[in-house]
């Protein structure tokens, strides 16, 4: 599993012209992918990361502020550009195993007490977002 963490002062989701997941202070915008072999144990270290990593101003995270997070599957994480021109796709999980590992990352953060709101799994997203620094991680479990 792995995610792109942007820090951002405001971001924003739409889907067919309307917004359904939207965070409109400082936060986290979390693009999510996940591969195969991916699971449970995944699911909660990688949501506990997001929750917990010291990414925002001042070395604080999203667990000492309260700070929300956008989270957004993202199946070209795992998108590889080694041959050729055109990306394959066969490290991404399908999204049949992807969907409800993503749902799960978001029930997690949840349950950590975390303000998360969310993309549609598998829509075709407007992302928006205003990025803070600008300062993004890679972050993999």
């Amino acid at each position: 599993m792995r995610a792109i963490a942007t820090r951002v002062t405001r971001a924003s989701v739409t889907v067919d012209g309307e917004v359904v997941g939207k965070i409109d202070e400082p936060g986290l915008l979390v693009l999510l992918g996940v591969t195969h072999s991916d699971g449970r144990e995944e699911v909660v270290k990688m949501a506990r990361k997001l929750h917990e990593i010291r990414a925002l101003r001042d070395e604080e995270s999203c667990a000492t502020t309260g700070a929300p997070l956008l989270v957004v599957s993202q199946f070209t994480l795992y998108g590889s550009t080694k041959k050729g021109r055109r990306p394959s796709w066969t490290e991404a999980a399908r999204p049949e195993q992807a969907e409800p590992l993503v749902e799960e990352v978001v029930a997690e953060l949840r349950e950590r007490g975390a303000r998360v709101s969310t993309g549609v799994f598998g829509a075709m997203m407007a992302v928006e977002s205003v990025n803070d620094g600008p300062f993004t991680l890679l972050v993999e479990v």
